[in-house]
């Protein structure tokens, strides 16, 4: 049996089995139809996160080595043998070419909502400015918080009936500095998803990779709750979030090799460029390896993927995000033996168990470690992130001011 897009079985960025309960798939095949009023419009980076498998039927075990590609078989096809193909983006009008299975609702996604004169989740976010418990706090800044809060879980609440897999969902990046602050905030966000009956295990929180907040995905993960780690340029950063347990571990491939053309002096940098390796994807490979190696539960996520010979070399990592333009290439693409490339799998855990670490790259990680460790890319890189994704909470809050109350409040 091929590969479909339609039905992609569940990974483990799809709803993890629990002991109590078998895992099992529900259709979302009226996706397509349910987005019909966002068409034409593209939403931002990770708004909803479809991937494709290949049946187990067509599944290599984790020793092979290649892929036997026949005359039928497409690039996407082949590629997706060894790694879940995420899309970056949604164009809604490539629903039925690539379905949705799981999603992020983050700020950039409610000003997208907000942006549009109908989507099907406008009245997520007009419940969520309607709510009494939120337009009854006297403090401005604590009553836009709550409506932010509420509109976040309510539209990822209608996500989660809409895609059979995982919702990850945006922790205020303003306070990625304090670990407690990011855990209360988790819990209320779990709390409100709890009183619209979205379980716990159909949820991600999605939290930027500051000392402080992988040390809250430690303490998250001890008592059940699912964290994405993301902004990791750094193996020490790669390493701390794996050795907290995170169950997703975001690397952004193009980002690195974006800021190396333009900078020096960043050790961990040079010594890849020194072995003839782009910095990106030896980062990845090498965060993969000491996942395998050491036993770690994490799953990796390699984003900002610029061209198919990047997806190529990653080929065997847990998730690759790639653009649409990628995807449609090796969608079209037909994969035939006598390729000049051959799809290979560059990620395996044999591989990672033959990977030698430095001493000094196996410590336990703590706060002062990670921040010699971390070099002038990955602090760099990490605070534009924060940046972006501050300024857009605080667009959030400054629009749902201006347009609150809404009519019948």
């Amino acid at each position: 049996m091929s590969l479909t897009l339609q039905s992609p079985p569940y990974t483990a960025l799809s709803i993890p089995p629990t002991p109590s309960s078998s895992s099992s798939s529900s259709s979302s095949s009226s996706s397509s139809s349910s987005f019909s009023s966002l068409r034409n419009s593209t939403l931002f980076f990770n708004t909803c996160l479809p991937h494709f498998r290949s049946s187990s039927s067509t599944r290599f075990s984790l020793a092979a080595s290649s892929i036997n590609t026949a005359s039928t078989t497409t690039e996407l096809e082949a590629v997706s043998a060894f790694s879940e193909i995420v899309p970056d983006t949604v164009i809604f009008d490539d629903f039925q070419k690539f379905p949705p299975t799981a999603a992020t609702v983050s700020s950039s996604l409610l000003l997208g909502i907000c942006g549009l004169p109908d989507t099907i989740f406008r009245n997520a976010v007009e419940m969520a400015l309607a709510d009494s418990e939120c337009y009854g706090l006297e403090n401005k800044e604590a009553r836009l918080s709550c409506f932010s809060s509420k509109a976040l879980v309510n539209v990822g609440g209608d996500m989660a009936k809409l895609v059979p897999g995982r919702v990850s969902t945006e922790v205020d990046a303003r306070l990625v500095y304090d670990t407690h602050a990011i855990i209360r905030k988790v819990h209320d966000l779990l709390k409100l998803y709890n009183d619209i009956s979205v379980p716990p295990q159909r949820l991600l929180f999605k939290i930027p990779s500051t000392w402080q907040g992988i040390e809250a995905a430690r303490l998250l993960e001890s008592e059940g709750i699912q964290t994405h780690l993301t902004f990791v340029y750094s193996f020490a950063q790669a390493a701390a979030a794996a050795q907290a347990g995170a169950s997703v571990i975001q690397i952004f491939v193009g980002r690195l090799r974006d800021w190396a053309r333009n900078h020096s002096d960043d050790p961990e940098i040079e010594s890849a460029q020194l072995k003839g390796e782009d910095p990106g994807l030896a980062l990845v490979t090498k965060a993969y390896n000491y996942i395998h190696k050491y036993g770690h539960k994490s799953k990796l996520m390699a984003a900002a993927v610029r061209n198919k010979q990047d997806l190529f070399s990653l080929l065997g990592v847990d998730y690759i995000i790639a653009p649409l333009k990628i995807l449609q290439s090796l969608k079209e693409s037909v994969a035939s033996p006598d390729e000049k490339y051959s799809f290979v799998r560059k990620l395996s855990p044999q591989s990672a168990a033959s990977y030698v670490f430095r001493d000094e790259e196996l410590v336990k990680w703590d706060q002062a470690s990670l921040a010699e460790a971390m070099g002038p890319a990955a602090v760099q890189l990490l605070a534009t992130g924060l940046d972006g994704y501050s300024d857009q909470a605080k667009r959030v809050e400054e629009l749902f001011g201006k347009i609150w109350p809404p009519p019948n409040v």
